[in-house]
């Protein structure tokens, strides 16, 4: 690849916010692009194969028609609407429907069972909800103790039957009675838009109040990161669920925003398929989790030479790419992954754009135009080049200005949202340097990091170093408790299909894999135990959740209990 002109300091340094006193998402995205009756917005891909195409014109007019049925059933301006649904057209009708009468949306995945689904539908104070068929069973459960839910709209799934019981409406007739015109409530950029709840590592979890503004602020990363997007013909894809930031503001809201066509496909993710829908799509731009991409580079060496494949960007997020990953896209893909950072509080503001300054491979990038980004100490104060520590945003950026990206705050948690903050500065709870040049290397989370024989560790560099090795396909590093140094390096290891060994070979395996990690790293990095599993507990945002797998070491632990055979210590 032709060496990239560095660009940063100037895009950044002459960045300047424009947020409009009126602004809502519903017009910008959908509204104001349905004047053109075949514009595409969004292409379905069923399970079958089969595919459909979704106008702008044809999501704005049954967008009119949902708020129409929503306000008839008494939902008004401030009410939370929990939207439980896939990539479906559904989804982007029922916010905008939602946007459409000054309502708070409130996604929720369909990957949530009764008790997740009744916190967050209880904490919000949820008085309607849009559900997927497949996802009604778990919701009638949780609304069993919900007297102010009282409405649920089903959107129909080909093969699922189901009767309507009180305060249940089946999509399709409910829009049928609606009139496809509405006037849409006079809404503020400071505005509230979708109430996300965060996964969290500790605690239940908490509910970030995102306002309408907050889009604008992440728009300089989105097109930062897709290599300015949209140029023409631009196809956008992610399998990054709807129902979380990264799907909802890092892929459906900005790619309508530019009036664009994204790709949508409700069923698992499979690297193989993923690779073919890119081709049958002409998609020129996703947003692939490094865990998709890890999965991607392992099922397939050389992925041109079997698809006509068009990318010409891909950003990643959600955990550390890796120097692995990163050489192989570049080789295999003929593209840089733009690595981006960020969180549903205050989301896309540090990243690369390797067309318009140069990417590094490991790190997260720069703090993208708009966005004042630092790497503070426990004192607020910003650290040196090479120091560790917390990253940061303020809240105005380096003019001086507003920065629109900023949530307004967790829900009904005033405390919460204190703690967030040392003054001006946004604390994320992820750690990292930052070198001379401005690039931030990611430390982990402050909550994952822990000392192992008086060294503090790291976990994702380990596991990018392990992912190396030709037969594993992920890695999950966590503290095993030991009476004489606190805590030992251990490492879960999923191994690539067709590598699980026997009892008997699972010994070499081990060693072959501590040698691997300790020719690459500092010796007391080495995993000094490597249990192998089928699966690594996933988060349905894709990140691995590290905390289970340290719960568990810590009861192993208490009660004396030996890891399974075929995990022996190295």
């Amino acid at each position: 690849m032709a060496a990239v002109r560095d660009e940063y300091a100037l895009l950044h340094g002459s960045f300047r916010w424009h947020v409009p006193y009126r602004f809502d998402i519903a017009e910008v995205c959908c509204a104001r692009w349905a004047r053109d009756p075949s514009r595409p917005a969004i292409v379905v891909e069923h399970e079958d194969g089969s595919t459909e195409t979704w106008t702008y014109a044809r999501l704005h007019a049954d967008a009119n028609r949902l708020a129409n049925a929503l306000a008839a059933l008494g939902v008004r301006a401030g009410d939370r609407v929990a939207i439980v649904l896939p990539q479906r057209p559904q989804t982007a009708i029922a916010h905008f429907a939602a946007w459409r009468l000054g309502a708070v949306t409130m996604p929720l995945s369909m990957l949530f069972g009764p008790d997740a689904l009744a916190f967050r539908l209880e904490d919000s104070g949820a008085v309607a909800a849009v559900v997927d068929a497949q996802a009604l069973g778990a919701v009638r459960q949780a609304r069993e103790a919900l007297p102010g839910l009282r409405h649920l709209v089903v959107a129909p799934v080909d093969g699922v039957d189901w009767e309507p019981q009180p305060g249940e409406h089946d999509w399709v007739r409910l829009l049928a009675r609606a009139e496809d015109a509405r006037t849409p409530h006079p809404t503020l950029a400071d505005d509230p838009a979708t109430l996300i709840y965060t996964s969290g590592t500790t605690g239940p979890p908490k509910g970030a109040l995102i306002p309408h503004r907050a889009l604008i602020g992440n728009l300089p990363g989105f097109v930062a990161s897709q290599n300015w997007f949209p140029r023409e013909d631009d196809v956008f894809w992610s399998p990054a669920d709807w129902a979380w930031t990264g799907g909802l503001m890092d892929a459906l809201l900005p790619t309508l925003y530019f009036g664009r066509t994204i790709v949508a496909f409700r069923g698992r993710f499979d690297p193989l398929h993923a690779y073919g829908l890119c081709a049958r799509h002409r998609v020129t731009n996703a947003f692939l989790f490094p865990t998709a991409l890890k999965m991607m580079m392992k099922a397939e060496a050389e992925p041109r030479a079997r698809h006509d494949l068009r990318l010409r960007a891909v950003m990643s997020a959600g955990e550390s790419v890796g120097a692995t990953v990163f050489d192989w896209s570049r080789d295999a893909l003929g593209l840089t992954i733009n690595e981006m950072f960020g969180q549903t509080e205050i989301n896309y503001v540090v990243g690369n754009s390797a067309e318009r300054w140069p990417a590094r491979a490991g790190s997260i990038g720069r703090p993208y135009p708009g966005h004042r980004v630092a790497v503070i100490d426990e004192s607020g104060v910003e650290a040196p080049p090479g120091q560790l520590g917390e990253i940061a945003v303020h809240r105005r950026d380096i003019h001086g200005h507003p920065d629109p990206v900023f949530f307004l705050g967790y829900w009904r948690n005033e405390a919460a949202t204190a703690r967030k903050y040392d003054g001006d500065w946004c604390r994320t709870g992820d750690l990292a340097t930052r070198d001379a040049a401005g690039y931030l290397w990611y430390g982990g989370r402050a909550d994952d990091m822990f000392k192992a024989a008086g060294y503090r560790i790291g976990p994702g560099e380990i596991e990018s170093c392990l992912v190396q090795h030709p037969l594993v396909a992920n890695a999950a590093v966590v503290p095993k408790p030991d009476a004489e140094r606190g805590n030992v390096v251990k490492a879960y290891v999923v191994l690539v299909p067709g590598a699980a060994p026997t009892a008997a070979a699972a010994a070499p395996l081990v060693g072959e894999l501590q040698r691997h990690v300790r020719g690459r790293l500092a010796p007391y990095e080495y995993p000094k135990e490597i249990e192998f599993v089928d699966a690594l507990p996933m988060t349905t945002t894709g990140k691995v959740q590290r905390r289970v797998l340290r719960l568990q070491e810590e009861e192993r632990a208490r009660s004396g209990a030996e890891p399974p055979a075929g995990a022996p210590a190295g």
